[in-house]
């Protein structure tokens, strides 16, 4: 459990906020590059860390992210006409480029001492594994970009579903770091199978185990931490155990272990400290589902599912869309896509869960890992130290990966974990 004032300081993320100001001190993903893809297209609101922004690609293909409103008289420029490479204003056709140069002065006489003097405030950007990745911190402090770990290289597929949830980051993170709940929760369709190793199809992921109860053990690292869920296998339960090794890289995305067909990958960007932005990742191996498939398998498609913004149909006002007739024959929650069910438990504790009074067991060590380690990384930045994963020497996230599959009792998992980050992930 959490002291209240330590729930503050790990759920907290506005600018003047440790958490807030940890997370500036890496590249963050603002949008997906889908959102604006068309040049001259309609201008995109992005909301990020408790702020707004405005995204748009120019005539020339050039891609902006600009403080939404205009510098002249605070209009919103997400209404701006995006023409001949810059935005402008619809109040008095102030006109921005994508670097913020104020370029055209509608209102002004011409040639007027103005038009040279005001700059507005624009962002390093970065497109690299369908994301937009935007360098918000201090503009004289911009590091180089690091492909995140599900993105090695510019050509490795990538397929992402996206969902507007109305609840804090940090309760999103907690359920993606929690390999114990998938053996109930997603029980219907994370089947235990005689498998190898886990597998995949376009019905049901499986699993070589009926073992609902996990051994947990954690290790920091200078990124995050990683740890294992250390079950008993289906098959030669007396010598092998079944390993999931999950991968924390904060602040921002979590490596699920894979399975025999694609990685998995989850990226969780707060849009304010009661709302976030969830993207759940398929990507790389021999069989990757394309961005449609993986939507639809998930039950996560815009314009079905979900409305223009990302928001899912299914809300606590509807329970979620939850079929008990269904949960009568057999299917353990009734709600369908393994996000939605994982969307269900979140939300369902509040915008931002009370984390003094909750009762954790044995299972929970990666939960009490995440809370230690991200509030500890907060209140070092505080006090003016540097964020988590930016001090050297710095492991590329590239090498960073997670594994599962049956292995002999005698096999220490870390060294499967050492092993695997020193090559490149593919």
């Amino acid at each position: 459990m959490l002291t209240p004032e330590e729930n503050d300081v790990l759920t907290r993320v506005s600018r003047d906020t440790p958490m807030g100001k940890l997370m500036r001190q890496h590249w963050t993903p603002v949008c997906l590059v889908e959102e604006v893809v068309e040049r001259d297209g309609t201008p995109l609101l992005v909301e990020v860390l408790g702020e707004r922004f405005v995204a748009f690609r120019d005539s020339d293909g050039r891609l902006g992210l600009l403080d939404e409103l205009c510098p002249h008289r605070r209009a919103s420029l997400v209404f701006g006409r995006n023409e001949e490479c810059g935005l402008r204003c619809l109040y008095h056709g102030w006109k921005i480029d994508v670097e913020g140069n104020v370029v055209a002065m509608s209102s002004e006489p011409e040639g007027s001492p103005l038009l040279g003097k005001v700059k507005h405030r624009s962002y390093p950007v970065k497109e690299w594994g369908g994301f937009v990745w935007a360098w918000l911190g201090d503009a004289d402090e911009v590091p180089a970009f690091d492909p995140p770990a599900f993105a090695p290289t510019e050509n490795t597929q990538v397929s992402i579903l996206k969902i507007r949830i109305p609840c804090n980051w940090a309760q999103i993170h907690e359920g993606q770091i929690d390999s114990a709940h998938s053996s109930s929760l997603h029980s219907s369709d994370m089947v235990p199978a005689r498998v190898e190793g886990a597998a995949a199809d376009d019905k049901s992921w499986y699993r070589p185990s009926t073992d609902k109860s996990p051994r947990m053990q954690t290790q920091t690292t200078s990124y995050g931490f990683h740890y294992a869920a250390i079950r008993r296998p289906i098959k030669n339960a007396d010598t092998h155990n079944y390993l999931r090794i999950t991968e924390f890289v904060a602040p921002y995305y979590s490596l699920i272990p894979p399975n025999s067909s694609y990685n998995v990958a989850s990226v969780i960007v707060p849009i304010d400290d009661e709302t976030t932005a969830f993207h759940f990742i398929a990507w790389g191996g021999t069989a990757c589902p394309s961005t449609e498939d993986w939507r639809k398998f998930a039950h996560a498609q815009k314009g079905i599912h979900l409305n223009d913004k990302w928001e899912s149909h299914r809300t606590l006002e509807n329970n979620f869309l939850q079929d008990r007739q269904a949960m009568k024959l057999g299917n353990f929650t009734g709600i369908q896509g393994i996000p939605n069910q994982d969307i269900a438990m979140w939300v369902g504790m509040g915008p931002i869960v009370n984390r003094s009074d909750d009762v954790l067991g044995t299972s929970d060590l990666a939960i009490v890992e995440f809370r230690r380690l991200m509030v500890d990384a907060a209140r070092k930045v505080a006090a003016g130290g540097k964020a988590i994963g930016t001090e050297e020497p710095r492991i590329s996230q590239a090498r960073i990966g997670s594994r599962e599959g049956v292995y002999p009792k005698s096999v220490d998992w870390r060294t499967l974990v050492d092993k695997n980050a020193a090559v490149a992930a593919e």
